[in-house]
């Protein structure tokens, strides 16, 4: 039964076609047999009425506005060649619906007034003479109702599907919308994180350039020292480098937009003062560092400082009363991991979705883009029992 409602759903013109024929059989056939039983012939037009009324069900979706007007010539001509009301007028009866709720504005209000005039022609076209004025008058009016009924269930019908589809394109705005300040969020994150990179090689290169006049200033002198220094140039540039390789990357997606003045960023040993100032500020963090302590590529330094300044922060904005975090730092072999969790329940959890950890949209969007600065990986989400979790690691070496 499903298979064969669904296909007609896809083929609605089978299943009118289907009631029209049904619709011709019982007009003309049992008009024949009721006529055969009084001894009368059928009428020589009921056939080319009962055929053409049958035509306006078949095609009724398909041509709702010239099925409407078929069917008035066709009732109009019903009365005027006195063709009695066969079984096949119930087309008229359908076409009123049909045209209420696909067709035009202006052949819904035809058919509401044919679908009124049409029972009020036909009982004084032909009158029932056994009852008297009254008894006509009545069987008029109750000959319009139906009328008048379907014309109402088309037209709600009508404005039911319009007010969906309003409601299907707003869905598809807010979506749109959504996406547009997805992007929008992602560009001024990157533009963001390119000027820290920015700094970060800025940074770099004047260490370079110290170095560079102290291994000249000591060459003669201190021949040690000098190779020492030579080396943290040459470490330091690589650094230089890979970062640059990162900018690069950064700027092509993102407008550029010149950054002020050059200055160190933040790195992981920073990270434990800004833990100091969350406790200060009330909010108890437990902090833990795991594995040997060691120079990191300073984009990878950079992004775990924001990372865990970022977690904080939405801690202390949606955590709600009485929350507490833990920050765990654990060195690996090839890899820095992060591990950022509060018990909090006070944030919905709508704000912990995707896009929306920082209650405007564009916490998780930033950490993502950060963390794919940098080749690491983010798993973000709700704990079990409420809170939140960030798990974060990020690679050692640069990614190319």
């Amino acid at each position: 039964m499903q298979r064969l409602y669904d296909f007609l759903r896809r083929h609605p013109t089978w299943a009118d076609g289907f009631w029209a024929v049904v619709l011709f059989g019982i007009s003309v056939f049992g008009g024949a047999t009721v006529e055969e039983s009084q001894g009368t012939d059928l009428p020589a037009l009921t056939v080319p009425v009962a055929l053409l009324l049958s035509l306006v069900v078949a095609l009724r979706r398909r041509m709702p506005e010239r099925m409407l007007l078929l069917a008035l010539v066709v009732g109009l001509g019903q009365l005027i060649t006195d063709v009695a009301t066969l079984p096949a007028d119930f087309a008229l009866l359908v076409i009123v619906y049909t045209v209420a709720a696909v067709g035009a504005r202006w052949a819904s209000r035809l058919a509401l007034t044919a679908g009124l005039c049409a029972a009020p022609l036909a009982q004084l076209r032909w009158p029932n003479e056994d009852v008297g004025l009254a008894t006509n008058l009545a069987v008029m009016v109750l000959q319009a109702v139906p009328f008048a009924l379907a014309w109402v269930l088309g037209d709600s019908i009508r404005t039911r599907r319009a007010y969906f589809a309003q409601l299907e394109e707003r869905a598809a705005r807010l979506e749109k919308e959504r996406e547009a300040q997805a992007k929008v969020a992602v560009a001024a994150e990157r533009a963001r994180i390119a000027r820290e990179l920015h700094d970060v090689v800025a940074h770099n290169v004047s260490v370079m350039v110290v170095q560079a006049d102290g291994a000249a200033y000591v060459l003669d002198a201190a021949p040690d020292q000098a190779k020492k220094a030579l080396e943290t140039i040459s470490s330091t540039g690589r650094q230089a480098l890979a970062e640059m390789r990162r900018l690069l990357g950064v700027l092509r997606t993102g407008e550029h937009q010149e950054a002020g003045e050059y200055v160190p960023q933040p790195d992981v040993q920073q990270i434990e003062d800004l833990v100091e100032q969350c406790r200060g500020s009330g909010l108890p963090v437990d902090f833990k560092v795991e594995g040997t302590s060691r120079p990191l590529p300073s984009g990878v330094e950079l992004t775990a400082y924001r990372i865990v300044q970022e977690a904080l922060t939405n801690t202390r904005k949606h955590g709600g009363p009485d929350v507490g975090a833990s920050v765990r730092l654990v060195y690996f072999d090839d890899g820095l991991g992060l591990l950022v969790e509060d018990d909090g329940k006070g944030a919905p959890h709508e704000l912990y979705e995707e896009g929306g950890f920082d209650g405007q949209g564009h916490g998780l969007i930033g950490m993502r883009e950060r963390v794919g600065m940098v080749g690491g990986t983010l798993d973000a989400g709700p704990r079990p029992g409420g809170g939140f979790r960030i798990s974060v690691l990020l690679p050692l070496k640069p990614a190319h």
